[in-house]
């Protein structure tokens, strides 16, 4: 997959789009008014989850400067919840967003990384 492009209009074509109208199968773990959560396809962590805002966001950035309050607090609220599902908080856990061609955005689709179930550790690597 090519890297994206975050200041790119939405495309209604992308795998997660597809996901939440229901078209591709997926695992799910957590759905309400403002969020859908399905188990990552590839984990690399014992829990991997993807966590996607129901609305039409390419990215964190266009997330942030376009979604209403309610929507942009429902979604970090259902992050939060799933990890707490999860067991995770005590433990510890990482979340992580991936935003354009430098962050390794490859779906353009919001969407966070919630990972745990073993030490993560280092956060990045050299390159």
């Amino acid at each position: 997959m090519s890297p994206v492009d975050p200041t790119a209009p939405y495309d209604d074509n992308n795998i997660f789009a597809k996901i939440l109208r229901g078209e591709l199968p997926c695992t799910k773990v957590y759905e309400d008014e403002w969020a859908f959560a399905f188990e990552d396809i590839a984990p690399v962590a014992p829990i991997h989850i993807l966590v996607v805002p129901k609305g039409k966001y390419v990215s964190w950035d266009d997330f942030s400067v376009n979604a209403p309050a309610d929507e942009i607090a429902g979604f970090v609220r259902a992050v939060g919840k799933i990890a707490r599902e999860k067991n995770l908080v005590e433990v510890g856990y990482r979340l992580i967003n991936n935003i354009g061609p430098n962050g390794g955005q490859i779906v353009p689709h919001l969407h966070v990384h919630l990972m745990g179930g073993r030490v993560m550790g280092p956060m990045l690597t050299s390159a």
